[in-house]
């Protein structure tokens, strides 16, 4: 795996929460439009609620996973934000796999 890319919030930055949110968007879809696109993106804390139908950004999450970008959930943070049932984006996985993602890749940007 060359590149992952972690996303630890469904917002962007510090301050304030709703340009936080338009920026994640915003972010989301230049990576979706962009020729280079990462091997994986990993979502844990809040990130993880990107990954449902009202996540915000589920359109460019939807074509980057068509484009064959990995989308991975961390499985304690969809359990503790009780969204099982919510989750229709990317893959559910532990801790242990994204471990392993981490540290066999070449380049890990956080967000």
């Amino acid at each position: 795996m060359k590149e992952v890319i972690i996303i630890n919030d469904d917002a962007m930055g510090r301050g304030s929460k709703e340009l936080g949110k338009k920026l994640i968007g915003t972010f989301l879809t230049k990576l979706w439009a962009s020729p280079i696109k990462p091997d994986a993106i990993i979502f844990y804390n809040g990130a993880v609620k990107l990954l449902t139908i009202g996540g915000g950004s589920h359109q460019a999450l939807h074509f980057l996973e068509k484009a064959g970008v990995d989308l991975i959930a961390c499985g304690t943070c969809v359990s503790y934000f009780e969204l099982e049932e919510q989750i229709n984006l990317g893959r559910i996985s532990g801790m242990e796999e994204i471990l392993m993602l981490i540290q066999k890749a070449e380049k890990v940007v956080t967000i």
